[in-house]
């Protein structure tokens, strides 16, 4: 499994102090939790009136916004059992150290932040802030605390929905447009690091489309300068108008000031299936894609780097049916342009399975339109694998091939029926080596002729002048590989 790209970094309520106090069960039997409820929204939504926040001489001032804003800020104490992972497991998983063997301890308690959407007690708030805890208590502004159970989790934007039930109508925040804020707009965070309950900090939002930062495919986060630390998580991101606009998510422990927030146009997608369905279910393509490089895109005659390069295509999977190949590139899908690899995966897992979608591809240089059936993604498929194109096969390309064998297939658990020229050898500092051929790649094309057996795979290279487009099969995922010599 590929390790994550998120070195440096940690989620921030992963270090949290630890307290002690009262603890509730919590409970993930959404079914029961919310059989009257209705699909849809169930928030305030921000509108784009108001005055921005300002003092008596008409400077900016956070003052009152933060005054109003914090009943509606809640602090989240989770308790992990002595099996369960804690602030100290997940600190040493994300900075790669070897964990001990986990020892029977007593119960620890970390915090984590969360918003109070709907005045009959949901609660946004992270994942990670949840994860692994058996009871849970909901500490508000003005003293009080309630019990509280996670209604519905989405591991892979981070994203939890807590429910408490309160004897009256809880204060909330509205919900703004994450697409609209702006590089360079002030913001305001409240949360509880370190356990300092409803602690106001701000900054600017420092860039949009963060991505890489957690290392899953549909990374999409607002970066912002306002302070988060340890326990911050979960907790919102104001605009000057006081409405949340990001859930703050992580920070990049080396640097001082980076801090990273889902934007709250995503949860919104996913809102309505977490109340309903305690989870979050995804449409499923089936293809494995790759960043469309400038060599890929030269050699490929597109004339631009946009869009997602499919470098194989699952066995009975909607794309396969909808006629999809390897080598296409995916500029549009159900009408929204993918301007890079990353937008894919967001696109099709936010498409309600089942439905029905317009595919654009360019294939030789032409547009192609394709009509897909997506599917529900399973829990063991990855749906859009991203595989980032480690480029990396024979002499003056500076490596050496053999046949493919049984044996090898084995060995290498490569797909069953795997055809092409087994790498054997590849020289440092070559061309192969540049492009991060491996040994142990299958050659599946070379120039994009096929390649079933090394003859075909020499033939091919007598046509090859300068740049050399391999198709290679690497474990169960295939992709593109461009070879330059200098």
């Amino acid at each position: 499994m590929k390790r994550p790209i998120i070195a440096g970094f940690f989620i921030a309520a992963a270090a949290a102090a630890i307290l002690f106090g009262i603890r509730i069960e919590v409970s993930l039997d959404a079914s029961r939790a919310l059989a009257d409820s209705e699909p849809g929204r169930f928030w305030t939504e921000g509108s784009d009136g108001g005055v921005v926040a300002t003092g008596p001489d008409g400077t900016p001032t956070f003052a009152d916004l933060a005054e109003t804003l914090s009943p509606a800020v809640v602090n989240i104490q989770a308790e992990r059992s002595s099996e369960a992972r804690g602030p100290e497991e997940l600190f040493e998983e994300f900075f790669g150290r070897q964990h001990e063997r986990r020892r029977r301890r007593p119960p620890e308690e970390s915090t984590g932040s969360g918003f109070v959407i709907s005045s009959d007690g949901y609660i946004i708030t992270n994942d990670h802030v949840i994860d692994g805890a058996t009871r849970l208590e909901v500490h508000f502004k003005d003293g009080g605390a309630l019990d509280g159970k996670v209604v519905g989790r989405d591991p892979k934007t981070d994203l939890a929905l807590v429910k408490v039930d309160p004897d009256r109508d809880l204060a909330v925040v509205e919900l703004g447009d994450s697409d609209s804020a702006r590089t360079g707009d002030w913001v305001m965070a409240i949360g509880s690091p370190f356990g300092l309950d409803h602690t106001v900090t701000v900054g600017v939002l420092s860039a949009k489309g963060r991505r890489q930062v957690t290392g899953q495919s549909y990374d999409d986060f607002l970066q912002t300068d306002a302070s988060i630390n340890p326990g911050n998580s979960g907790g919102p991101l104001f605009d000057m108008r006081g409405r949340v606009i990001g859930i703050n998510t992580a920070i990049r422990a080396n640097a001082n000031g980076i801090g990273f927030s889902i934007p709250i146009n995503l949860a919104k997608e996913l809102l309505p299936q977490l109340r309903t369905h305690g989870m979050v279910t995804r449409g499923w393509l089936g293809v494995s894609i790759q960043e469309v490089k400038p060599a890929l895109a030269e050699s490929f005659g597109l004339e631009s780097t946009e869009g997602a390069l499919v470098g194989e295509v699952f066995e009975e999977s909607p794309a396969e049916r909808a006629g999809v190949r390897h080598g296409d590139v995916i500029v549009e899908f159900d009408g929204h342009p993918i301007k890079s690899f990353h937008d894919l995966p967001r696109r099709v897992s936010g498409t309600t399975p089942g439905s029905d979608v317009e595919i654009v591809i360019v294939r030789d240089g032409e547009r192609v339109k394709l009509q897909a059936h997506l599917d529900k993604m399973k829990q063991e498929k990855l749906g859009l694998d991203i595989e980032q194109p480690r480029q990396k096969t024979l002499a003056d390309w500076g490596f050496d091939a053999e046949e493919v064998t049984d044996e090898a297939l084995e060995k290498l658990r490569l797909p069953e029926g795997t055809r092409g020229a087994l790498v054997t050898r590849v020289e440092p500092e070559s061309p192969a080596d540049r492009a991060r051929l491996k040994q142990g790649d299958v050659i599946l094309e070379a120039s994009k002729r096929p390649v079933e057996t090394l003859s075909d795979l020499e033939d091919a290279l007598e046509d090859s002048d300068d740049t050399l487009v391999l198709r290679i099969q690497r474990g169960q995922i295939a992709h593109y590989l461009v070879l330059e010599r200098e």
